[in-house]
């Protein structure tokens, strides 16, 4: 009907130019406070003669981020290694694989030897090789437009078809997003030629600059940096997810009287292990962690200084290197949690088992002074308490006025006699029951709840909940065996880049972090030595060449963080176990006399009854022979 004014509408012309009213770019400097430690047994703060103050007191007294200082960093001994290579990354350059030699690969030579490439994994499978690799490094260096136009669906250039971007489909979804909010890095501004016009489709597909970075939402680059990773962790047989309690890392003071506990909270998720069953996936088990991923929002660092080693104190550096090492420590913490249980913070304390105000049964709270003056029984302001103006009307249409009660035709006919026996027994409908029996039409029933009252549990005394995850195994994968230290991987994310961090954490420092360590220091020193800490360059993923570059390191640090641990290594790793254990016991023994001096009378009282009963059994023996 309306076909003959189809000419009159204008069709939609694609944007000529950039939209208007963007706001200006947001700068991109990164962090660079690269604390250094000459020494792995560099001597504490505090003077010689004097005891050096506890680690642990001076992170407790942190209590904003602001006072967050470079005397924390000095205290742990955190020494930190810039711009580090693939080889100064993986502790061991064998788990490294040849990528110049796959790189060189036709497809049928790649498809070839794809059988020999892969190694054994710790979960029994295999680890993905040469083919995998290349028709990952096909798919990352596809063109930024290229990928826009599959994603927008819009068509391609004359003479070319659809760019097929398999399992990289999601990340160029998610980059797209990001190029909404940050200057696409990887192609420049270009213009059409005097005299001719842009193709609409290339303009629709170019990516334009809406609004700065800084306003961009922290889920975006927390979902781009997860998707990422998926491309290689995968096919190693893990995956990223976000934890079901909030990280902390908990650290303990070793006080005269009562240890002090606290906490630090971070915002990193964890890479796991996936399950082997049907049955633990579907519960939700998972395994590990094996490393930790730190995407952070922030953006207002100082610009860099013209030597790109040399390290700047800005107050926001040092607080972004703070949350990498929580995180790190996080991490840490969880995987060394492999075979033991979880222990409440203040079990057995006083303030966790003896009531308050000195032991006195205490008086009434908040709304229950109210409530003995009022004389009322009911809690005032109890959301389950009925009205004061309405409890009339309510009890009078609870109890309407007796009246003669209706018989049914149901109770009609079971009354009659029938002469072929008593008839079956009908029963009432439920509405009828309900209306028989029950409050009128129009009455809301009034639920009770069934949960504690508030005050009630403020008056119970306890412990806190417990913060482990009931469905994660705990497991060190990929630690080396017999090591003192246990090397932690974080992918910290800024801006639209990322980098790979390794942190050795010992197994020392861990201990006087938990408050288990009996001597922090030994002779002004840190027993611990030092906390090392090794970053990669940042890769941008807007690059296509950087992303195949950051591709390649995550794909070494799966191969060895997912490695399968020789039988010999597990063995002697077993027997160091055994041996620290028998250590730790006769240390117990030297520190507590009294518990070592019991032990050795019980052993005696065994010894004692297993002679006698030897006694008795060689006494009937001997009676026997003489009887034969």
């Amino acid at each position: 009907m309306f076909g003959n004014f189809a000419h009159l509408i204008p069709l939609a012309t694609a944007p000529q130019g950039p939209p208007k009213d963007v706001p200006p770019p947001t700068p991109v400097n990164f962090p660079r406070y690269y604390p250094q430690v000459q020494d792995d047994q560099q001597i504490a703060s505090g003077a010689e003669d004097e005891t050096p103050e506890s680690v642990v007191t001076l992170l407790q007294g942190i209590v904003r981020p602001a006072q967050l200082a470079i005397a924390h960093f000095e205290a742990l001994g955190v020494h930190v290694v810039p711009n580090a290579t693939a080889a100064d990354l993986i502790p061991d350059p064998a788990y490294i694989p040849d990528f110049a030699a796959w790189d060189e690969l036709s497809s049928d030579a790649a498809h070839e030897a794809n059988e020999n490439t892969r190694v054994p994994l710790v979960s029994g499978n295999r680890s993905p090789g040469c083919n995998t690799y290349l028709e990952r490094k096909r798919e990352l260096l596809f063109p930024n437009e290229t990928g826009y136009r599959t994603v927008r669906r819009i068509q391609p250039p004359k003479g070319q078809s659809h760019a097929r971007l398999g399992n990289c489909y999601e990340f160029f979804r998610q980059l797209d997003m990001l190029s909404n909010y940050w200057d696409d890095t990887s192609v420049a501004e270009q213009s059409a030629p005097e005299g001719e016009e842009e193709d609409r489709d290339a303009l629709a597909a170019r990516p334009r600059r809406t609004g700065a970075g800084n306003q961009m939402p922290p889920d975006f680059r927390q979902q781009m940096v997860q998707t990422f990773l998926k491309l290689v962790a995968y096919d190693f047989g893990c995956n990223t997810a976000s934890a079901r309690a909030e990280p902390r890392l908990h650290i303990t003071s070793r006080n005269r009287g009562s240890p002090r506990s606290s906490y630090f909270s971070s915002g990193c998720t964890f890479m796991y292990k996936t399950p082997t069953t049907r049955e633990e996936a579907r519960a939700g088990i998972v395994e590990g962690p094996v490393a930790a991923v730190s995407a952070r929002h922030s953006t207002g660092f100082s610009p860099p200084p013209e030597d790109p080693n040399e390290s700047s104190t800005d107050p926001d550096a040092v607080f972004d290197l703070g949350r990498e090492l929580v995180a790190a420590l996080v991490t840490a913490q969880h995987r060394a949690r492999e075979g033991r249980t979880e222990k409440r913070i203040g079990e057995g304390a006083w303030w966790c088992t003896k009531p308050r105000w000195g032991g006195g049964p205490g008086g009434p709270i908040g709304r229950e002074i109210e409530q003995q003056t009022s004389g009322d029984d009911t809690l005032v302001g109890d959301k389950d308490a009925p009205h004061p103006a309405t409890d009339a009307a309510v009890a009078a249409q609870a109890a309407p006025a007796e009246k003669p009660a209706k018989v049914s035709i149901s109770s009609r006919l079971a009354s009659r006699v029938s002469p072929f026996g008593p008839l079956p027994s009908t029963r009432l409908p439920e509405r009828e029951k309900e209306s028989s029996s029950g409050p009128a039409k129009g009455v809301k029933r009034l639920k009770k709840s069934g949960n504690m009252a508030m005050y009630d549990n403020y008056r119970m005394v306890r412990p806190p909940a417990l913060t482990w995850d009931k469905k994660a195994k705990y497991a060190a994968i990929g630690r080396a065996a017999g090591a003192e230290y246990d090397d932690v991987f974080v992918i910290s994310a800024l801006y639209h880049h990322i980098s790979i961090v390794r942190v050795r954490v010992p197994d020392q420092l861990m201990a006087v972090l938990e408050g288990r360590a009996e001597h922090e220091f030994e002779n002004g020193k840190r027993s611990w030595g030092k906390l090392e800490v090794r970053r990669s360059k940042w890769f941008d993923l807007f690059k296509p060449e950087d992303r195949v570059d950051a591709m390649k390191l995550v794909w070494c640090m799966m191969n060895w963080l997912m490695r399968a641990v020789p039988k010999n290594e597990e063995e002697k790793h077993d027997a160091d176990q055994n041996q620290d254990e028998k250590k730790d016991t006769t240390r117990e023994k030297e520190v507590n006399p009294a518990a070592a001096s019991q032990d050795a009378v019980e052993q005696a009282k065994d010894e004692a009854k297993q002679e006698a009963k030897d006694e008795v059994k060689q006494e009937s023996v001997d009676d026997k022979m003489e009887n034969a």
